[in-house]
């Protein structure tokens, strides 16, 4: 793809947050490569920064197979996270979101940089603290319509990251029971491990290909880790919660009244 093309549908996936257009996929329409697609996302961060916003960490997604199985994807991705998609416990999404879903998920805060060719142990050791996290995931695609390069291109799909409590004492992150509840009522449950058998080797992963991207891994990176069940529709006037552990609780709400 020319660079004119890459800056092209960058605009386009920029307009369509602003404004709260569905588009059909970039790939229905012209050959898309996953090189373009990272490409077109590194051109919608610069937008995001060039309006205030500042890179706190990245996402990764499809870690799970709980996840490639919902939306038909064969690999994992990753994207940026920026300060204004932070949200804390028990807050309520604006009526901004269009057709957003939730999943629970287990994020590394880092304490030291990562490297290509990190190990799961050196992850752990580089990690400051594990912490309890909703991803609100809310694409741009009409109808969740879209392969993993459109995915990509809009940043995998990520609209807000709900920052639960720390995970102390919680031993091994890898065996982690998660359950998932929609209104109170339980929808789903997993293990960390479900997030490519233990979130330290998803963030593993994603330093070798950040490098591999000119990237880094650096002190205060905040990593979610992938969606560890399928992601469940949050409706208006509903609530999404997690608990971690049987321990630690986190919930999500969404403004507005349900249709009849």
């Amino acid at each position: 793809m020319y660079e004119a093309d890459v800056q092209h549908w960058a605009d386009v996936i920029v307009m369509a947050r602003r404004y709260g257009w569905l588009l059909d996929p970039i790939s229905d329409k012209v050959p898309l490569t996953l090189d373009d697609a990272y490409a077109i996302q590194a051109r919608v961060l610069s937008a995001r920064i060039e309006r205030g916003e500042r890179r706190i960490g990245w996402k990764l997604g499809y870690t799970s197979l709980s996840m490639r199985e919902q939306m038909g994807i064969d690999l994992p991705n990753f994207a940026p996270l920026t300060n204004r998609m932070v949200m804390h416990d028990g807050e309520i999404i604006s009526d901004r979101v269009i057709q957003p879903r939730v999943e629970p998920e287990i994020a590394l805060v880092l304490s030291r940089p990562v490297s290509a060719g990190a190990t799961p142990e050196q992850v752990l050791a580089a990690c400051a603290q594990p912490r309890a996290v909703l991803e609100v995931v809310d694409p741009v695609w009409r109808d969740y319509r879209f392969r993993l390069e459109d995915n990509t291109a809009d940043g995998s799909s990520a609209a807000y990251v709900v920052l639960g409590p720390q995970l102390k004492g919680c031993g091994d992150l890898s065996r982690l029971r998660v359950e998932l509840a929609c209104d109170g009522r339980p929808v789903a449950e997993a293990t960390g491990a479900a997030a490519m058998g233990h979130p330290a080797q998803a963030v593993a992963w994603l330093a070798t290909e950040l490098a591999a991207h000119g990237g880094r891994l650096e002190p205060g990176d905040i990593i979610i880790t992938g969606g560890l069940t399928a992601a469940v529709p949050l409706p208006a006037g509903g609530t999404v919660s997690a608990t971690f552990g049987g321990l630690f609780g986190i919930g999500v709400s969404r403004s507005g009244r349900r249709s009849a």
